[in-house]
């Protein structure tokens, strides 16, 4: 046995409603009656396989050598939308004594008809696992909806295209249950086209049929609109009679609207008509043959641009009930028609040709990649399926813990002569603040910034305060929202460079705002100053054990000393021209300044613009914030309108 975990034969039952689905279905009993050593098959056959009116094709079943186990009649006969439900609930109705019987491991099921939708609801309601041939495609009508419908309640999937796969991997089916093995009927297919097929042509067509001189026509109605599909049917029936050539007319499916369809070919003298020949079922071998040599296929068929392909027959594919398949360049769409020309002029068009072969659907080994899939099948495994959804964002539930804790962040202030740390709630309140000397280096005020951090957040947790991120810069406020930028470094205004061969900023670059105009720019004139003894005037001392700082800068310049005042103006000017820039960037309304040393810029700031900037933006309100710790403020709200703008 494959590696299962199972020490048993799996139990396969493979249920088939009609002859489309066997032609898919037939191949994979092939293979499992093959290898009776892994497996035991039975064989339910339900749906159409039963009704003289569509060909009896239970006895291709029978023929094929397969003991059917059982024989449920589930058609309830109107061919309208409500027979179709009735059969559904019908076939609900009797489907659970024969699961009980067979009691099977799993169950396969083809497609998208309304059979197998029930087949599929009584085995996931009786906890049976189920493998769901040829799910992911897309077609056009309800189909897709009960195509769908069945991946949902399907425990594994076997798919025919790469298209189909990603479908199925879209719709959240667990990508180790789903198997890209191709189309089962390719298996036959590829291998079937150098047998003696005149003899079938003759057969079904006359003895006077040449190849590749011949249609098939095969059209079923959509319920979604059966209304319109009638009148194209009657078209396309009118459009064969113009063309002129032997036609092989294939009876139509039991879906709503076929009782119709039938109506119209018997109005039209199809069974009767000298070109036509009209027939309920054709052996799925020998209708290979027929469409492998035709001249054309008409009709709107899944067969038609699935497995028609494989041969390059020529292909028109009427109407919307096969809109979304993926076909080869065979295929010509009649997506509407309002009379018989357009489709009589797709008949010039394709009738005769050859186009190259594909293997869109198929490479003809689909049925040893299933029966493989099959043998890995792990009955130990839980039953309850499981869905891949994609991620999505967190969601607050209603818990304790949520609503008492403070949404805050975390800000930094990188002072001249201090580094400030703050927790700072959702309300603007300063919860907790931390405050250290500024270190020398740069090295050691990064660290210094971490470890203060650090310790803010291991604080916050015992406040009950969750940390949403940490915020560090000034801010553009647009809308009543701040702008964050594509990379969150927008507004870093202190790296506005105002001049080529100004000082050395910590950035790396030189003539910074920050450069001139920042606490530590001027702490550094101010040492400077002292340095060379001209700090300091009469009524000012400095300490011996304390550090020169921007402050003293400032008492300076207030005492009269006229460097330091130089220092401040230029400091200030430097600071109107990154804000002059600001103004002609992107036109405020308001400019706020903050901080210690907003007072002592303002009317510096105010005259550059008055001298500097265009007139068209000189009416700019500029104040200073009145905030206590704005800079503190300020930078926690750069995280907490970004996080709470994306979690509300």
């Amino acid at each position: 046995m494959e590696k299962n975990g199972n020490n048993r034969k799996l139990r396969v039952c493979v249920a088939t409603c009609n002859r489309a689905d066997y032609s898919k279905l037939a191949p994979i009993m092939f293979g499992i009656k093959m290898e009776p050593e892994f497996f035991e098959l039975d064989v339910v056959v339900l749906g159409s396989h039963l009704i003289d009116d569509y060909g009896n094709t239970y006895r291709m079943i029978e023929q094929d050598d397969f003991d059917i186990n059982t024989r449920l009649h589930t058609i309830v006969r109107g061919e309208d939308e409500a027979a179709m439900v009735e059969s559904v609930g019908l076939a609900l109705v009797k489907l659970p004594d024969v699961l009980n019987r067979l009691k099977p491991d799993i169950m396969i099921v083809h497609g998208d008809r309304f059979d197998a939708l029930a087949l599929a609801t009584s085995a996931a309601l009786m906890n049976i696992r189920i493998l769901h041939i040829e799910g992911g495609e897309v077609s056009g009508t309800i189909d897709d909806s009960i195509r769908h419908a069945i991946t949902k309640l399907a425990h594994y999937h076997v798919c025919c295209t790469r298209s189909a796969e990603q479908h199925l991997i879209s719709m959240c089916e667990d990508h180790d249950r789903i198997l890209l093995a191709g189309c089962p009927s390719y298996d036959k297919l590829l291998s079937a086209k150098n047998k003696d097929y005149m003899s079938i042509i003759r057969m079904w067509l006359g003895d006077d049929v040449k190849s590749k001189d011949y249609i098939v026509a095969l059209q079923h109605p959509v319920t979604t609109d059966i209304k319109h599909s009638i009148k194209m049917f009657e078209l396309t029936l009118d459009a064969l009679i113009s063309f002129n050539k032997r036609t092989l007319v294939l009876f139509p499916n039991i879906d709503a609207g076929s009782k119709e369809m039938v109506r119209v070919m018997r109005k039209k003298g199809v069974e009767h008509h000298p070109n036509f020949r009209a027939v309920k079922h054709v052996p799925f071998d020998q209708f290979i043959q027929l469409v492998a040599h035709a001249g054309c296929m008409i009709g709107n068929s899944s067969c038609g641009v699935r497995e028609v392909g494989a041969f390059g027959t020529p292909v028109i594919n009427l109407g919307t009930r096969q809109i979304g398949r993926e076909t080869g360049e065979n295929v010509l769409h009649v997506r509407d028609a309002d009379t018989q020309d357009k489709i009589l002029q797709a008949l010039h068009l394709q009738f005769g040709k050859q186009y190259p072969c594909s293997k869109i659907y198929g490479d003809g080994n689909a049925v040893p990649r299933i029966l493989k899939f099959l043998k890995s099948i792990d009955l130990q495994e839980p039953l309850q399926k499981k869905f891949c959804f994609p991620p999505v964002k967190e969601n607050i539930s209603q818990d304790i813990d949520h609503i008492l804790e403070t949404l805050s962040a975390l800000a930094v202030d990188l002072g001249g002569t201090n580094l400030r740390v703050a927790i700072v709630s959702m309300k603007g309140e300063i919860v907790k603040k931390y405050t250290q000397f500024n270190p020398e280096t740069y090295e050691e005020r990064i660290n210094l910034i971490l470890q203060m951090c650090v310790e803010a957040a291991a604080e916050a947790v015992k406040l009950n305060c969750r940390i949403l991120g940490v915020g560090i810069g000034g801010g553009i406020i647009h809308h009543h929202e701040l702008i964050h930028g594509s990379s969150f470094c927008a507004a870093e205004f202190g790296h506005l460079v105002v001049s080529l061969d100004g000082p050395d900023c910590s950035c790396g670059s030189h003539g910074c705002i920050e450069a001139y105009a920042s606490g530590m720019a001027l702490q550094r004139e101010a040492k400077k100053l002292h340095d060379e003894d001209l700090l300091l005037v009469e009524g000012m001392s400095v300490p011996k054990d304390e550090a020169v700082s921007a402050a003293h800068l400032i008492q300076a310049a207030k005492l009269g000393n006229v460097k330091a005042q130089n220092i401040l103006r230029t400091a200030g000017t430097a600071l109107g021209l990154g804000v002059v820039n600001i103004l002609h960037t992107i036109n405020p309304s308001l400019v706020i300044l903050s901080g210690v040393l907003a007072s002592h810029y303002i009317h510096i700031v105010k005259d550059v613009i008055r001298q500097q900037a265009l007139s068209s933006v000189q009416d700019v309100d500029v104040v200073v914030s009145d905030l206590v710790d704005p800079a503190l403020l300020g930078a926690a709200s750069m995280v907490l309108d970004y996080t709470t703008r994306r979690i509300c």
